[in-house]
């Protein structure tokens, strides 16, 4: 038994831990998407959304490599439904997780030499924004269903 507690200990405070940096990625993500419009023209935005591009991707490759991989896990473990409701959150993140890629793919070598260039550099940011948006709550509602709801029973294990 202590060593099914220390298994569960460690475990789900990992867990905790890939959330927790996975949301400082967020913040990160999100905080250069803001200031991304605020970029002149010719002056650094193509290294902007090159970094940008970057992080967008890393954020990307964490949820789905690390934090997905742990919470399926943790709600199988669970075995109380949890899985079953967030398996429809799935292909609604996989559309983000695409308009995510193709604007990876379309600006992450983004050199703005026309003006209308730029124009669609900023109408696609707008629809991507929109995308990223909806993702984080999607995302949000997966850490609700299969960590959180959980955490009370991790903690009376410990």
């Amino acid at each position: 038994m202590l060593e099914k507690c220390r298994n569960a200990k460690e475990r789900w405070g990992g867990v905790s831990d890939i959330i927790d940096h996975w949301l400082e990625e967020r913040q990160e993500l999100i905080s250069l998407f803001v200031h991304l419009p605020e970029t002149e023209v010719g002056n650094g935005l193509a290294e902007r959304v090159q970094h940008f591009c970057q992080i967008l991707v890393d954020y990307l490759s964490s949820g789905h490599f690390e934090v997905y991989e742990q919470l399926l896990r943790e709600g199988s473990d669970f075995n109380d439904g949890s899985l079953e409701k967030a398996q429809h959150l799935f292909p609604k993140i996989q559309v983000s997780t695409d308009a995510a890629l193709d604007f990876n793919d379309r600006y992450s070598l983004f050199e703005e030499t026309t003006l209308q260039q730029v124009r669609e550099f900023a109408d696609t940011l707008s629809a991507l924004g929109e995308s990223l948006e909806e993702r984080f709550e999607l995302e949000d509602q997966m850490i609700e269903v299969l960590h959180h709801s959980h955490r009370n029973l991790v903690l009376e294990k410990q």
